[in-house]
């Protein structure tokens, strides 16, 4: 979904996705790595680092949904609704696009009251001893993130012409 004239909000939203997903497996690569070299060369294996590298690809794969949900990768049957006339073709699309919007919605909801209730119970990951909704949070975070983005290329969409007509 590149655009050529993008607003200041989104060409960061854009930088800070794809620096921060980076980052996040390059670091969980690296800890994945200590865990192998520690486990297998120093005979003494880290207890943090697979839970860890979960949380970390927990995020990375949060703040990666809301990649693909810019530029339109999520799942779809695309060689059944291409077949369809342009204009049944463009409604469907569209509401594929609203039901995705509403679904992380939901998700939003939901990740609220899990983190809520994390915190209300205060519980802690097991091998780090930190707050377990801070893992939670990755949920919240990318479903924001993926609302923001549907909402973007349903805009495009309609701007570009491309909306129903």
């Amino acid at each position: 979904m590149e655009n050529k004239k993008q607003s200041l909000f989104f060409s960061f939203l854009d930088k800070f996705e794809d620096y921060s997903v980076t980052a996040l497996y390059l670091v969980m690569v690296v800890v994945i790595f200590l865990q192998v070299f520690f486990r297998f060369v120093i005979k003494a294996s880290l207890p943090w680092s697979e839970e860890l590298a979960r949380y970390i690809m927990a995020w990375a794969v949060f703040i990666g949904a809301s990649i693909a949900a810019k530029e339109g990768a999520h799942i779809g049957i695309d060689s059944i609704v291409s077949r369809l006339p342009k204009k049944v073709e463009q409604y469907i699309r569209t509401f594929a696009m609203a039901l995705s919007f509403l679904f992380s919605v939901v998700l939003v909801y939901l990740a609220v009251l899990v983190i809520q209730f994390l915190m209300k119970t205060g519980q802690k990951t097991p091998a780090m001893m930190i707050p377990m909704w801070i893992a939670y949070f990755s949920v919240l975070f990318g479903s924001v993130l993926m609302s923001i983005r549907f909402c973007q290329a349903t805009y495009l969409k309609f701007k570009d012409g491309k909306g129903l007509q």
